[in-house]
């Protein structure tokens, strides 16, 4: 699913990660071409929550 408004943040974070963490998203990063914010921001819509489960029905 991408989204394609780009209303910025309305809440920031800061996470702190380990180093191997960092490391893998960099890498990840990298070999993608796609900013951290952007990886970060799909992982988190892909979790799932109880609201899904209402949605499904």
């Amino acid at each position: 699913m991408i989204m394609t408004n780009k209303k910025w943040a309305v809440k920031r974070i800061t996470v702190n990660l380990a180093t191997q963490e960092a490391e893998k998203l960099e890498k990840y990063c990298q070999q993608t071409g796609r900013p951290a914010t952007d990886v970060i921001r799909e992982l988190i819509r892909g979790l799932p929550t109880s609201d899904d489960n209402k949605e499904a029905k």
